[in-house]
């Protein structure tokens, strides 16, 4: 333990000094005093590519999360540009995974539209009552995978943390409950 820890002053530093530090001392304040330097740039770049200010100061932090590992891990040369860059990759990757999941549920819900949406049926609450009870009737795997994927709206890979469950098997289970569903739901309606 040092007890004698000298107090960084970050504006007696410049970018690369602290980087430095940081590297050196793990002290996050450290790093957060050079991340906040660039942070009108970083929440610029965000708010361009996602194109919504909450989103953008989520990202913010997200890229602060990820900076904290990845600084050590990487050979940067000019930390202005590098934090542009990651920056610009953290945001297209999250719109990335935003498409994917709006793709697989977009084209999979479809097939449940009269079963989400009872209200276009004649009796809401009869249908309501008949899919809860072919939820009941999935095994336990499909019942909490489709619950978490279609009701409270997770994607695959939030399934699987949430579960346990491998990325394999939440799909799986979805794919076959969604199909044992409308089997189920189709039986109650004749």
């Amino acid at each position: 333990m040092n007890f004698f820890r000298r107090t960084v002053k970050p504006q007696n530093y410049d970018d690369d000094a602290l980087l430095e530090i940081y590297r050196q001392g793990g002290d996050i304040s450290v790093l957060g005093n050079l991340f906040e330097r660039y942070m009108p740039v970083i929440y610029g770049v965000c708010l361009k590519y996602l194109k919504d200010e909450e989103a953008a100061k989520d990202a913010v932090m997200g890229i602060f999360e990820e900076l904290i590992i990845k600084v050590k891990q990487h050979e940067v040369k000019q930390f202005r540009g590098w934090v542009y860059v990651l920056s610009r990759n953290y945001c297209l990757m999250q719109l990335r995974s935003e498409k994917k999941t709006e793709a697989i549920s977009l084209d999979e819900i479809v097939e449940f539209t009269p079963f989400l949406h009872p209200e276009e049926n004649d009796n809401k609450e009869q249908t309501l009552k008949a899919l809860e009870r072919c939820m009941q009737r999935l095994i336990d795997g499909q019942r909490k995978s489709v619950n978490l994927f279609y009701l409270e709206e997770k994607c695959y890979k939030e399934v699987a943390e949430i579960t346990g469950y491998s990325m394999n098997d939440v799909k799986s289970y979805i794919q076959n409950g969604k199909r044992n569903l409308k089997i189920c739901l189709e039986k109650n309606r004749e």
